[in-house]
């Protein structure tokens, strides 16, 4: 199926999504990779607010490349998002609604998904230059120091992803896999 939402993203309407569900992201996504996890980690153990409130956004592994003149920003495609999983339960259980990314996630992030009604997105990788296209606004909310992987808040349209895992932990990793031996299956 295809869906087009709009971030902060309701929790019953994901609720409908499956894996391999073909979605289109509008407003507000936020951009951070691992050094930002893990300072916002950081910020979550020591007591202290997030630099946005994350109840229903969306973060985006990426750090982009710096914006040629004349654009809002540079090549935007995902990063592995296995990098991510020692820090992404706690945002999930805060209200982290969407992550986008690509490659495997592990078992504790898969379980704090359907537990807390999240979705994992998949963006392709190698087409950062088409992904930006559909960035139109970003701003650096903390963490500069960290450049690329600074803390973003992008503004998009049409952002095209598709659902990887959803929120009762159906994974399009296993299922393609399943698809691909009973298709393909060689009786030796």
């Amino acid at each position: 199926m295809q869906y087009n939402l709009d971030t902060p993203l309701d929790k019953e309407v994901l609720r409908k999504l499956r894996a391999g569900d073909r979605v289109e992201i509008n407003g507000a996504v936020y951009a951070a990779r691992d050094a930002a996890h893990k300072n916002m980690a950081a910020m979550l153990e020591e007591g202290r607010e997030l630099p946005f409130d994350i109840k229903g956004q969306v973060i985006y592994y990426v750090g982009p490349c710096p914006a040629k003149p004349g654009k809002v920003i540079g090549s935007a495609g995902p990063t592995t998002s296995g990098r991510m999983d020692v820090y992404t339960p706690v945002l999930v259980e805060k209200g982290l609604a969407g992550m986008i990314g690509k490659g495997l996630r592990s078992r504790d992030v898969i379980e704090a998904m359907i537990k807390h009604g999240a979705i994992y997105f998949g963006a392709i990788g190698g087409a950062g230059a088409l992904i930006a296209k559909h960035v139109v606004s970003q701003e650096i909310i903390a963490f500069p120091e960290l450049g690329p992987e600074a803390l973003r808040k992008l503004h998009v349209v049409g952002f095209p992803v598709v659902v990887l895992i959803d929120s009762h932990g159906n994974n399009l990793y296993e299922i393609g896999k399943k698809k691909y031996r009973q298709v393909y299956t060689l009786n030796l």
